[in-house]
């Protein structure tokens, strides 16, 4: 969204360390992206490989991300590029809560080759500023949502007669990728207590990755794993709740869509959630892996069809006023400006 809706003085490209995903469909024809074929584990040879492509690009900044674009930070200087810009977005099972210590300790240092900082939540520029004490300024920018995707318009896909589902059907659903940090397998286990109670109803989950093997184990009755869809806007507009489980998030994408699509989230009180959800006001927080305490909340709004429209109600508020991508676009816009000194 951000490359898509870029002001046009500036020009994307986008360097995926390893290969690129679905997501390239996403982008706007024509965005230069090159695929750097990483293997795993550290390389000094992949780094100056990735120098040299820096190099020929020859670009005025360059913005790493997370822990695994922390490589570009040295390969850019290599370069000879010093307008670099570091971004965090959350956090992996890798280091869920982002307290390993080498860790930090490396981003305090590469943080002398940095110019800025963004982070997408409140919760993450504190950690970047008190806990790993960056040595550069951080800039918090929320992330944005495509509100034309969520209007009030008819929806075109019946989601309930693509799955043989009755009209009459309860849908819970959630969409990311399917990684262990996001916990759908508790979610899972979860939701086979929760059909006890309401045996019409299902979970429908959609991504893809690591998990998928172990997640197909894990299905019961009611559960459906449909993989990547190119019609998540619609998708969202056909659930009655959603719900991220997750261990750690740092804005998550998918709770600020299901707020455009006005439904009520269900969601763990970790990383900046709670900076997008307002308990007992547009959603329902619970500690992550509290797993009683998860199954209440979704029951809660299952048998309240009042709450679910009132919390989703507010949900689609809080997007409108503060969530838009072009508050997204011109937080970042001014960043790299001021890094590039123009």
């Amino acid at each position: 969204m951000l490359i898509n809706h870029a002001s046009p003085e500036f020009e994307h490209i986008v360097l995926c360390l390893t290969q690129s995903g679905d997501s390239k469909n996403l982008l706007l024809a024509g965005t230069p992206i090159y695929e750097m074929n990483k293997q795993p584990g550290n390389s000094l040879t992949f780094i100056w490989q990735l120098a040299r492509t820096i190099r020929r690009i020859n670009p005025d900044i360059v913005h790493t991300r997370n822990w695994a674009g922390m490589d570009a930070v040295v390969a850019a200087r290599l370069a000879g590029c010093s307008r670099i810009v570091h971004g965090e977005h959350g956090w992996g099972m890798d280091d869920p809560q982002g307290n390993n210590q080498k860790r930090k300790l490396a981003r305090r240092l590469l943080s002398l080759g940095v110019k800025e900082f963004t982070a997408v939540s409140q919760q993450i520029k504190k950690w970047l500023e008190n806990d790993v004490r960056v040595v550069r300024p951080v800039t918090q920018v929320y992330n944005g949502v495509d509100l034309k995707s969520f209007q009030d318009l008819p929806i075109p896909v019946n989601l309930r007669r693509e799955l043989g589902l009755p009209d009459s059907s309860l849908l819970v659903g959630t969409v990311g990728r399917l990684d262990p940090i996001k916990d759908f397998a508790g979610l899972m286990t979860c939701f086979a207590q929760v059909r006890e109670q309401f045996p019409g109803c299902h979970l429908l989950v959609v991504g893809d990755g690591p998990e998928r093997e172990n997640l197909e184990k894990l299905k019961t009755a009611g559960v459906h794993l449909l993989g990547m869809r190119n019609d998540v806007s619609q998708f969202l507009r056909s659930l009655d709740v959603f719900v991220l489980p997750s261990l750690n998030e740092g804005i998550s994408n998918t709770i600020l869509e299901a707020m455009a699509a006005g439904l009520p989230v269900v969601a763990s009180a970790v990383g900046g959630t709670p900076e997008l959800i307002r308990h007992e006001e547009n959603g329902l927080l619970v500690a992550a892996q509290d797993y009683p305490a998860l199954i209440n909340a979704l029951a809660r709004y299952l048998r309240d069809p009042e709450l679910r429209a009132k919390h989703g109600d507010l949900s689609r508020q809080i997007i409108r006023k503060n969530f838009s991508i072009p508050s997204m676009v011109a937080g970042y816009e001014e960043v790299w400006t001021r890094v590039v000194g123009r």
